[in-house]
């Protein structure tokens, strides 16, 4: 008998992503006795490309991936495969077209698979092979819908697998994701509710057996993989499956391997700050969502959360010095007006994350708050990603400048590109949020949206900006921002527009510093085999006229004009903050930062 050749697509988002949910469908089913090809694009690759190498295959049964980064170029490619491959069969799955799929049949879809794929999609190809054809027999797999005689047909729902049959998708090897995030999934379901979720539609919550995480973990950990994603809704939800990961990955660490993990800081207890304080640092990566600070928004979207546990437990990670901790926002979401907003900006911000995300609400189809939009006055837009227009609450003017405040937080704080020349900033505003709001206002004022500035002309830009702002010493203000520069960048030299003291003390003073054996071996030893001339190309050494270190340590509150010098190290780096290592040298006397 021969059988039909089966072709599953996924188009990630991103060249560094990985599809998990093509990879388990097709070690499920090669498991299963069922033969799949996949083949992985992303969205910027030119769609007659995609289209060619899809032709090439030649597949009898197509199947594509749908999610809101890619479902408007899918439903292209179907219309275009169908003309160039008119017997061809397809199907699709995923969360874009699980809960809302009837209008989907319109545009040449043959079989919608509903919630989870793996088992569906192997029987789906089974029984292809035996049919060659779509007819009624196809009612006895659960979890799909498909028209037969133009009548739309839905199954019953799918019985949910146990985690530990579908095998590892990394289990022959990582060919293909040199380079590229690794995505596992530890558990399936979440406890939450939260309306603007997918996951609160999941039933029940299931995890992989101990044995088989560690088996899996153990595979990342000897492969030296450089990150690792888990896609869990809420990871630390089951505190001891929470704990026996943690504690197994701080044994086996290897020294290289990040893991990130999505968490609810709230119901982190003293017992988890026990085992995480064990943690190299760089091990672990948090992205907790806090989404809003406003109790009545809160209650509405169904998240649970208490504020102050959360807050308190972010601070306790942070004084932990070893967790790199991502905290989210959602703008337009209800009850939360523009003022409402900015509490909720500023109380995130203020906690000084090493990432802030600030987001836009998405409808997702079949989320609550999609399907309630009009009790909320949310508008949004038809096409995928269908990202919040405006609300009742929040107009189309102020959702823009929203997006242009989280370009401003993006350039120059998640970037890490001004993190203090932002901290001294915002002193002179009345709150960080203000502070961001008339930076986007500066940055459009003068055209810079419209332009791609240069890495040097992003710091002259907020220089310039925070230079024009009242009772600002322009002063302190040069050399937090030379301070900055210097952070992120071994440059040849600093910008004319940054006042600089060199003179022939300053330049006596580095090259002492480069000839005293003493003091390379203290504080860059694994530079001791290069001489000063290499070594001035290597490091950077800088006067300034401030206390820099006690800056800092005060949270920019106590400016010391004091002379100090800094030697940047750029070749040695901080996991947590990825900035270079830094040593202060006072009156002769080094100390290190």
């Amino acid at each position: 008998m021969i059988k039909i050749k089966t072709l599953l697509v996924a188009i990630n988002a991103k060249y560094i992503h990985t599809s998990l949910a093509v990879r388990s469908i097709d070690v499920y089913c090669k498991q299963n006795n069922t033969n799949i090809n996949v083949k992985e694009f992303t969205i910027n690759n030119n769609e007659d490309t995609i289209i060619n190498e899809i032709y090439a295959e030649k597949p009898d049964f197509l199947g594509f991936s749908c999610y809101i980064w890619n479902i408007n170029l899918v439903l292209d490619l179907i219309s275009t495969i169908k003309k160039l491959l008119p017997n061809i069969k397809i199907f699709v799955g995923g969360p874009e077209v699980s809960y809302e799929y009837e209008y989907i049949f319109e545009k040449g879809v043959d079989i919608v698979c509903i919630g989870e794929g793996e088992k569906t999609v192997k029987e789906l190809v089974d029984n292809f092979n035996n049919k060659k054809c779509i007819d009624s027999s196809f009612k006895n797999i659960d979890g799909i819908a498909f028209k037969l005689d133009n009548n739309i047909i839905v199954t019953k729902d799918r019985e949910l697998l146990c985690l530990d049959e579908i095998p590892f998708v990394y289990k022959d090897g990582l060919e293909g994701t040199e380079h590229k995030i690794l995505y596992y999934e530890a558990s399936r379901g979440c406890p939450y509710s939260c309306q603007y979720c997918l996951s609160s539609l999941e039933k029940g919550l299931r995890f992989l057996s101990e044995e088989r995480v560690k088996q899996d973990l153990n595979f990342f950990l000897k492969n030296n993989v450089k990150q690792v994603k888990f896609v869990d809704r809420t990871f630390n939800c089951n505190k001891k499956f929470a704990l026996m990961i943690w504690n197994y990955l701080i044994d086996n660490d290897n020294g290289i391997t990040n893991f990130h993990f999505e968490i609810s800081a709230d119901i982190v207890d003293d017992e988890m700050l026990e085992t995480l304080k064990r943690a190299r640092l760089g091990l672990f990566q948090f992205e907790i969502g806090v989404q809003s600070t406003n109790d009545a928004t809160l209650d509405e979207i169904k998240r649970k959360t208490n504020l102050q546990k959360l807050f308190d437990k972010v601070n306790k990670i942070k004084e932990l010095k070893n967790i790199h901790q991502h905290l989210d926002l959602i703008a337009g979401l209800p009850f939360e007006d523009y003022e409402i907003f900015k509490n909720s900006f500023n109380d995130v911000f203020n906690v000084y994350p090493e990432q802030f995300q600030l987001g836009f609400l998405k409808l997702l189809k079949g989320s609550g708050l999609r399907i309630n939009a009009n009790k909320y006055g949310i508008v949004y837009k038809e096409k995928a990603p269908y990202e919040v227009l405006y609300t009742s609450l929040i107009n189309y003017d102020k959702m823009n400048m929203l997006k242009s405040i989280e370009e401003m937080v993006e350039t120059y704080y998640n970037s890490d590109k001004a993190i203090n020349t932002i901290k001294y900033g915002i002193k002179f505003f009345n709150s960080s949020f203000d502070f961001f709001e008339n930076l986007a206002i500066y940055w459009e004022e003068n055209n810079y949206n419209n332009v791609s500035p240069s890495k040097m002309k992003l710091y002259e830009v907020i220089y310039t900006f925070l230079n024009n702002i009242d009772n600002i010493d322009k002063n302190i203000l040069n050399e937090i921002v030379k301070f900055d520069i210097l952070l992120n960048d071994n440059i040849k030299s600093l910008p004319t527009w940054i006042n600089t003291d060199y003179n022939s003390n300053f330049k006596e003073k580095e090259r002492l510093f480069y000839n005293n054996k003493e003091n390379i071996e203290k504080y860059i030893p694994h530079l001791n085999n290069y001489d000063a001339k290499q070594l001035s190309r290597m490091c950077y050494f800088e006067k300034f006229n401030i206390d820099i270190e006690n800056i800092i340590n005060s949270n920019f509150n106590i400016i010391d004009k004091k002379e100090t010098y800094i030697l940047f190290d750029y070749y040695t780096k901080n996991d947590l903050i990825y900035k270079v290592k830094y040593h202060f040298l006072e009156r002769g006397n080094f100390y290190e930062a």
